[in-house]
């Protein structure tokens, strides 16, 4: 029974390891959006999704890599730039700015 145990524990180990890591902050008009924020990557036909922390800070465990998209869910708008996911974790921090009335992800 041990055994079986340690065998389930080691795969789902294993399995959160070969997922890439995409983690970061989000602030808005130089403060850390709220917690709580749905944040979504994109990649191959699957999406992954987190939220962000009371310091704006997210993580998300894509399992696909190469290009992804990763949208933000907030004020009632979605914005989105190209990132990518690769085996090792991999760090984008963004500013939210209003252009033309529309929110978009500025890399900082």
């Amino acid at each position: 029974m041990r055994s079986l145990v340690f065998l389930v524990f080691s795969l789902l180990a294993a399995s959160a390891a070969l997922a890439g890591e995409i983690y970061g902050t989000i602030s808005d008009a130089g403060k850390p959006v709220s917690a709580g924020v749905k944040v979504e990557v994109a990649a191959a036909g699957n999406t992954y999704t987190g939220e962000t922390d009371k310091f704006g800070a997210y993580h998300v465990f894509a399992k696909d890599k190469g290009k992804c998209t990763l949208t933000v869910h907030y004020k009632d708008q979605k914005p989105a730039a190209a990132i990518f996911s690769y085996e090792k974790a991999t760090r984008y921090d963004w500013a939210l700015e209003t252009e033309d009335g529309k929110l978009v992800l500025k890399r900082k």
